[in-house]
């Protein structure tokens, strides 16, 4: 009974409004009809006034309750509070899923270079050089894997100071340069005199990682490093003579998992390089972007504001 009456004060508060009305028509209509049928029933056969007072309050009750039940089910009003949103937990196993699907794309990216170096000592003569290189690709894997256990708890692992450019690049290029000797390929570096604002550690690994790809898929020219300046902001590109970006792949570089066409004929990406590269420039206040011509190149343009973020900043990450 005391539900029924707190089914009654809710159908009081909600009959103004005019999704009630849609969602309960048909329901308000018949009981209408059914109300006026049993008033024309009683006058007819004289019922007690008393008796067929109580049976029209009846079927209004009746039907206010059933319209107030439909109303709730219709426009999604549950009030479940014996079963809470739990969204601490809800977060909690989206980040399980989202590592699960992150390793299960790096095995498929890693198993490559294994393989690889597999059918190379299946030789007779065993090529020093092309071993070293594939050891290297799965350096550079595992070393990837970790950076993502690390990611994400990469705010408290944040040093800002001022770095030097040049430093950090001739750096990356060093490590990748038997790379560039095997393929023929040539490094160029220009106007990166200067220091930055950043993080060398986690800067470095961005550069790695846009440098793994533009060797990946340049087969003939080169890459060329330069910085240029505009007001308090600083851009560091990295060009590349290779096969470019479709446009219609460029608005989804940065997403997880999403090769594209080069991915897909090459056989070998995974889409974590660019995701990686993105969220960590995100949390250094850089950002990061893409322009790029089919057959004709690629251009990863990283955009230092010099002034635009603090230690203090840190805090807010």
């Amino acid at each position: 009974m005391f539900r029924i009456l707190l089914l009654l004060r809710e159908g009081l508060d909600i009959l103004s409004g005019n999704s009630f009305w849609k969602n309960n028509k048909i329901i308000i209509i018949a009981n209408t009809i059914i109300v006026f049928i049993l008033w024309i029933i009683g006058a007819l056969y004289e019922i007690d006034c008393e008796f067929l007072f109580y049976e029209i309050a009846f079927v209004i009750i009746i039907a206010v309750v059933t319209c107030v039940l439909n109303h709730r089910k219709l426009t999604g009003i549950r009030r479940n509070t014996w079963q809470p949103a739990n969204t601490d937990e809800d977060e909690k196993w989206e980040k399980i899923r989202e590592k699960e699907d992150f390793f299960a794309l790096w095995a498929h990216q890693i198993k490559t270079p294994i393989a690889a170096m597999r059918l190379l000592l299946q030789n007779e003569e065993v090529d020093s050089g092309e071993c070293r290189q594939e050891l290297f690709r799965i350096e550079s894997y595992v070393e990837m894997a970790l950076n993502y256990l690390r990611f994400e708890g990469m705010s408290g692992d944040l040093l800002l100071e001022k770095c030097q450019l040049e430093g950090m690049v001739k750096q990356v290029v060093k490590k990748y340069s038997t790379i560039f000797i095997r393929q023929h390929l040539t490094v160029e570096l220009e106007n990166l005199e200067g220091n930055i604002l950043t993080d060398e550690k986690w800067f470095c690994f961005v550069l790695e990682q846009i440098l793994s790809n533009a060797l990946k898929y340049t087969k003939t020219g080169g890459v060329k490093i330069f910085a240029r300046d505009t007001g308090d902001v600083r851009e560091i590109v990295i060009r590349d003579t290779g096969m470019g970006i479709r446009s219609e792949d460029l608005p989804r570089v940065f997403e997880k998992g999403y090769t594209g066409y080069n991915g897909r004929m090459d056989k070998k990406a995974s889409g974590l390089g660019l995701y990686l590269c993105k969220g960590v420039c995100d949390k250094l206040g850089h950002k990061i972007s893409i322009q790029s011509e089919e057959n004709k190149g690629t251009d990863v343009i990283i955009t230092i504001y010099q002034d635009g973020l603090k230690n203090s900043d840190l805090t807010k990450m």
